[in-house]
């Protein structure tokens, strides 16, 4: 596509490959590197890295290149704009850009080429980041971890045999080598937390309604799925995360005074957590007391949480996934299951042929659901007292990232496991919380481990004070070298 001379980049190629989105802009507008050169770099680091990771699914490699080539005439004319200029940024499929495709990893979906851009990603573009490529996700976003049958699975690119998360998990992944400046993810049930935390990156999930989902695949059933919905940045730093939030939200950021908030500290709890997570919890809760109120209790409604978020991502039996996942077609998720585990010949992977399965089965009556909706109404206001002055902190999953197929049987057991496993990404979602997601530690295998600031809508800045503090006081992002 181009000659590979790394000799004539004003600065290392490792260089662009650690930079955040904000460093990388600002080596562009001081013209220690062009965008062209910043691009090349990202694309020659993806085909050298992606046949192992399969994190990219589809790329626009030629028209980035225009693009750059655009903005560095720009800058020559000194017409640099935008706080985001020149810079390549990755993007989940599920996102709508335009002249690419959005399938939701389904087969039938293939070629369904987008003629215009979703709201965050015309947003981006406006700010001057320049799109090189989707990025994988489980079919219909509907598993924590990332495989489907129209592009095949996601490496965790610290170790190939574990899990990269989902649904955002070629995200965060390409992200986690590097091979972005930053990108998009959305979460209704973990999807941008548990891939963070699996691959040691930094990712925001915004609170209710604060990011508008025009041009996101798939779209919500009922209005308690659209409150649990959350889209945001993942990016190498807590700086990015502010930034490229105060771009696509709705409402910029409020300035908020950390001193004044109390830090809850999730203390142990009957739910499973791993011993290095505990360690690093207390880790944390020691090194927040030197400069902030901390204590160590549960929040109300923990408990409740798990059971609320199945109920709701079973309204309806999942009938608009199902309609989506089988082309509108009349069939029948079990018998598909069965051929699937059989022959595996079947067009939808078991991952979400098993889902829709437990739709159907944990469908809350309608009766049920006015119940949710006034315990979620009672439950709102109740939080929003609660979190006024106050920040949660929380694991985001009970162990660094598994061997693949370990957290599917986790979350979506016959035997409602979910609710040992899921809780703590439950939370934000059900109360439409935002959620900022940092690592801070490893496991013994040098697993990334992170952790999760929550609070109410209106807390953002306080979230990223507090998640710039752990940052700074702990390991945080660091690429993935091979």
């Amino acid at each position: 596509m181009f000659a590979k001379n790394p000799n004539k980049f004003k600065v290392a190629q490792s260089a662009v490959l650690d930079a955040d989105a904000i460093k990388l802009c600002q080596m562009i507008k001081n013209k220690q590197i062009t965008s062209v050169e910043a691009t090349k770099t990202y694309i020659e680091h993806i085909e050298k890295m992606n046949p192992t990771i399969n994190s990219v699914v589809e790329n626009r490699f030629n028209e980035a290149l225009e693009e750059a080539q655009k903005a560095d005439y720009q800058l020559a004319k000194g017409e640099a704009t935008g706080q985001l200029f020149g810079v390549p940024i990755s993007m989940k499929e599920s996102f709508d850009v335009k002249g690419m495709q959005t399938t939701g990893a389904l087969i039938h979906r293939k070629g369904m080429v987008q003629k215009r851009d979703a709201d965050v990603v015309r947003k981006l573009k406006e700010e001057g980041a320049i799109i090189l490529g989707k990025t994988n996700t489980p079919e219909l976003c509907f598993c924590q971890e990332t495989d489907n049958k129209l592009f095949g699975r996601t490496n965790n690119p610290r170790d190939l045999t574990r899990t990269a998360g989902g649904s955002s998990g070629g995200e965060a992944a390409t992200i986690a080598i590097g091979a972005a400046a930053a990108g998009l993810g959305s979460d209704i049930g973990g999807s941008i937390r548990i891939p963070s935390h699996f691959n040691g990156i930094i990712g925001f999930k915004s609170g209710r309604g604060q990011i508008s989902s025009e041009g996101s695949f798939p779209c919500e059933e009922h209005p308690l799925q659209s409150r649990m919905l959350g889209i945001g940045p993942m990016t190498k730093s807590v700086r990015d995360v502010e930034l490229i939030y105060n771009i696509i939200a709705k409402q910029k950021t409020v300035k908020k005074e950390l001193a004044n908030f109390t830090v809850s500290v999730l203390p142990s709890t009957e739910y499973p957590l791993s011993v290095e997570t505990s360690v690093l919890i207390g880790s944390v809760y020691e090194k927040l007391r030197e400069n902030l109120l901390v204590e160590r209790v549960s929040p109300p409604y923990l408990h409740e949480s798990a059971e609320l978020w199945q109920e709701i991502m079973s309204i309806n039996g999942g009938e608009m996934a199902y309609s989506e996942a089988f082309a509108n077609k009349k069939t029948k998720p079990v018998g598909q299951y069965v051929k699937e585990i059989v022959s595996g010949t079947a067009k939808n992977h078991r991952y979400l042929l098993w889902a829709l399965i437990g739709a159907a089965l944990f469908k809350p009556t309608n009766s049920r659901i006015k119940e949710i909706e006034k315990i979620v109404e009672e439950g709102d206001a109740i939080l929003d007292d609660y979190l006024d002055k106050r920040i949660l902190l929380f694991p985001v999953y009970h162990t660094a990232a598994p061997k693949h197929g370990v957290v599917y049987k986790e979350i979506f057991s016959i035997r409602k496991t979910f609710e040992k496993y899921i809780p703590y990404v439950a939370y934000a979602n059900v109360w439409g919380l935002p959620s900022l997601t940092v690592p801070l530690g490893k496991d013994q295998y040098g697993m990334p481990i992170a952790l999760q600031c929550i609070s109410r809508i209106g807390n953002e800045d306080a979230l990223f004070q507090l998640g710039y503090l752990l940052e700074k006081a702990f390991s945080a992002y660091e690429r993935v070298l091979f």
